[in-house]
């Protein structure tokens, strides 16, 4: 039991390896609301924005503080006013507006702080910087509502950010703003997280929501596009407010060229690190185009094709093909990327004499079978054989006979196979031949 739950774990561990190289020195944009802190359900939050700065990930944290202003302002017996979904900051709301901040960063700065033996912060020596990063300006009066100290963002000191970055700092960023007068005013967290992440050209945005994004029939969405957002948004389904919210400034950000936009719901322990660190995520990716691709492969798909066959040539499933091989013959490769990691191949051999092709080394990734992955490449490579004038196509299976021919091959025997061919056919593996026409 012991084995098998080590090797469970270091399965796991060579898995993530991948997202550790990619995610090495980028910039990430945190956003969430004050009720993740006055819910307590930052400290745990802490533990796995410590395991990202370990990682060597640059992070900003943008939070809100709408619950604790209207703590104090019911405190204080002061009505709360919106128009619009905006807070009206009038001096009264400011002052709880100054002092949420205020208490807020020194709560998030503590917990970020932590390092008690036999915890996930044992060790961490997390250093923490806040500042006058945002320069704002007053929303003004709109509709006949002066909204007076609330405010928008006129500019992010991005030199500064990235400086403090640069220095390995977490960089903390609260919801407002000064003016060159020295005003302060109440700014929306959403968008001081997006001005912030395009102005320091953040590689991911991510806003921690109340619930994960569901699309028909209460089904999950794990990654869409910015128009496919557009759409989501403009039929109106049904979306809780903050949902809505978040999903409009996540599209805003990738059209303005944030590669990543990412929606994780809060209520979930650990659904950061999921949604970071494994293939299927644990909420929604917003990207500006489809993250699916598929194309010709180049020379620097090798590693990547080598890493996707070399367990099934193994096994035996395919043919060996050494790093030489697969060089000289990159140009019969084609690749599927899914968020610009390969998941699947395949290769095409014309042979032109008898109008025909061998379809080889079709082969992906073990978490991505059941995903229709391998029914695409052979769907690309029957069209791309069509379109080079090609009649037939086959295929040397050892394991995967039945799966070719639900998709419209027929089993064969070797004289179906052109002569070229038919002199390397490997009497030892005795691989069944499949065709089909095309």
């Amino acid at each position: 039991m012991q084995l098998r739950s080590d090797a469970q774990f270091v399965a796991w561990f060579r898995s993530v390896a991948p997202y550790f190289h990619a995610f090495r020195g980028r910039i990430f944009v945190l956003a969430f609301g004050g009720e993740v802190v006055a819910d307590g359900k930052f400290t745990k939050l802490a533990h796995d924005i410590n395991l990202l700065h370990s990682a060597g990930i640059r992070l900003v944290l943008v939070h809100g503080s709408r619950p604790q202003i209207e703590a104090l302002l019911e405190r204080r017996n002061a009505r709360s006013r919106y128009e619009d979904g905006l807070r009206i900051t009038d001096p009264v709301a400011l002052e709880c507006v100054k002092e949420a901040a205020g208490v807020l960063r020194v709560e998030i700065e503590a917990l970020l702080s932590q390092g008690l033996p036999n915890s996930p912060m044992a060790g961490a020596a997390i250093n923490t910087v806040s500042g006058n990063f945002i320069t704002a300006q007053p929303h003004g009066v709109h509709g006949g509502t002066d909204f007076q100290y609330t405010g928008t963002v006129r500019k992010v000191d991005a030199p500064a950010i990235k400086a403090c970055l640069d220095a390995g700092n977490i960089v903390i960023i609260s919801s407002v703003g000064y003016s060159p007068t020295g005003e302060v005013f109440n700014l929306s967290m959403e968008d001081v997280a997006v001005a912030t992440a395009v102005a320091i050209g953040a590689d991911k945005l991510v806003f921690l929501t109340d619930e994960p994004l569901r699309g028909k029939r209460g089904r999950t969405i794990t990654e869409l596009s910015a128009k496919e957002a557009e759409r989501l948004l403009a039929r109106g389904r049904k979306l809780s407010a903050d949902t809505r919210l978040y999903l409009q400034h996540a599209t805003e950000v990738v059209r303005a060229g944030v590669p990543r936009a990412h929606l994780v719901s809060h209520q979930v322990d650990g659904a950061l690190l999921i949604e970071l660190f494994t293939h299927d995520g644990s909420g929604a990716m917003l990207t500006s185009d489809k993250l699916e691709r598929l194309r010709e492969a180049t020379i620097d798909d090798v590693g990547g094709i080598l890493q996707l066959i070399g367990p099934l040539e193994a096994d035996g499933t395919l043919v060996r093909r050494g790093r030489e091989l697969l060089e000289q013959e990159i140009q019969r490769f084609f690749v599927l990327e899914h968020d610009a990691m390969i998941v699947g191949c395949a290769a095409l051999y014309p042979f032109p004499s008898g109008k025909e092709a061998e379809l080889a080394a079709l082969a992906v990734r073990p978490e991505s079978r059941r995903l229709g992955h391998g029914e695409k490449l052979l769907d690309h490579l029957c069209a791309e054989a069509k379109r080079r004038g090609l009649k037939r196509l086959f295929v040397l299976t050892t394991l995967a006979t039945h799966w070719f021919i639900e998709r419209g091959f027929s089993e064969s025997d070797i004289g179906a196979l052109p002569e070229p061919r038919r002199s390397l056919y490997n009497w030892q593996r005795r691989s069944k031949v499949l065709v089909k026409s095309l």
